[in-house]
């Protein structure tokens, strides 16, 4: 008798599911990158609780068609990506095609669409992955997401969730660093119908810091900007007065992707020199543009990591960078490159066991580079 079979369905759905679903946050997020995408000027993300009982999303993009509404809920369905090129040239935040219909596979969901130009809308509704329901309805332009009761069909995830203030509080972490990397879009955040933040849309990056981040940070931050050929690096470095006692105040996005960085939160560090005590991080808003095909953003199911084809010279630019800003405003002495090289590699210990013969600076540069993860409430 043969053990070897093909899983049913549903059931490789719910794998998928647990790819890209890890907590509520993850929906929200794969959906305000969907929606983004479509070309959104304005979010709203009503949530319940925690987020496992309720999440709406609605936007004013692209929207829909009857066709592609229901061609959304298929696996690996995507309307980003087309040839093996074009995954080694991603321009847009979603390309995988995995997000609606994982989401779907775990909850009750219903979407509601409408394409632009078009005279009416299409309603599809979904239990655990089946479409129970598909008809034509009038609605607005955009898409509206109602995801109810996540993972009520694998409880074995359900009870790995926090209570409801810890996963709330990873949701108001998602929209506010997707928030922050897009001004130009007004979000509205509200949880148990009581608005949280409401952010008009501006063309200037420190309105959007100042509503979300709060004015004592804004009125704190030294601009920093490097126009390179092939990589331009703009954004904010924070003053050693509001230094943090951990890494949540880093904000990091390559071409609009946020991501984590200990190798690149490291480097900044290194800008500041004696400034910073070892136990103190520095607050900082960095926006990395460079060419799609130097940054592989494919590595990880959740688009948790990416890897630079050149990270030598994105370290590099990074360190001199900030150096540069935090002297203009002298904060900082006088030192190159090599000097904060030598004086780091006399103090710093190995990353890892097996590295110990490896030179300190390319021990670095190897690192792997991580989207952000809050650290977890007991």
């Amino acid at each position: 008798m043969p053990n070897i079979k093909i899983l049913p369905e549903n059931l490789m759905n719910q794998i998928a599911a647990g790819e890209v679903v890890e907590r509520p946050a993850s929906v929200v997020k794969e959906l305000l990158e969907n929606a983004l995408d479509a070309g959104a000027q304005r979010l709203i993300i009503e949530v319940e609780g925690g987020g496992d009982t309720y999440i709406r999303i609605t936007d004013d993009g692209s929207g829909m068609d009857t066709t592609d509404a229901v061609m959304a809920f298929e696996r690996h369905s995507t309307s980003k990506i087309s040839t093996t090129e074009d995954l080694f040239n991603i321009q847009t935040l979603g390309f995988r095609g995995e997000a609606i219909a994982s989401i779907a596979s775990v909850s009750y969901f219903t979407l509601q669409t409408k394409k632009k130009g078009d005279l009416e809308g299409t309603l599809v509704i979904c239990e655990g992955g089946k479409i129970k329901k598909t008809r034509s309805l009038g609605c607005p332009e955009g898409t509206q997401i109602e995801v109810k009761q996540l993972f009520y069909n694998t409880p074995a995830r359900k009870k790995y969730l926090k209570n409801d203030a810890t996963e709330f509080g990873h949701i108001l972490d998602t929209v506010s660093g997707i928030a922050l990397a897009f001004p130009e879009v007004a979000f509205k955040l509200v949880h148990d119908k009581k608005t949280v933040f409401e952010l008009p849309a501006t063309e200037d990056q420190l309105v959007r810091v100042r509503g979300l981040l709060g004015r004592g940070v804004a009125d704190e931050l030294i601009p920093v900007f490097y126009g390179g050929t092939n990589v331009k690096l703009e954004g904010f470095i924070g003053k050693p007065s509001i230094a943090r006692a951990n890494r949540n105040s880093q904000f990091l996005y390559v071409n609009r992707r946020q991501v984590r960085s200990h190798v690149l939160s490291y480097a900044v560090k290194q800008s500041f020199y004696s400034l910073l005590p070892k136990e103190k991080y520095p607050v900082f808003l960095f926006f990395v543009t460079l060419n799609p095909q130097l940054v592989d953003v494919n590595v990880h199911p959740r688009k948790q990591e990416v890897k630079f084809s050149n990270e030598k010279e994105i370290f590099s630019i990074f360190t001199i960078a900030c150096k540069k800003a935090l002297e203009k405003h002298v904060l900082a002495p006088k030192f190159t490159p090599q000097e904060s090289f030598l004086h780091e590699a006399r103090s710093h210990q190995p990353l890892h066991k097996e590295a110990q013969d490896v030179p300190v600076a390319q021990q670095i540069v190897n690192m792997t580079i991580t989207v952000p993860r809050q650290e977890e409430e007991s």
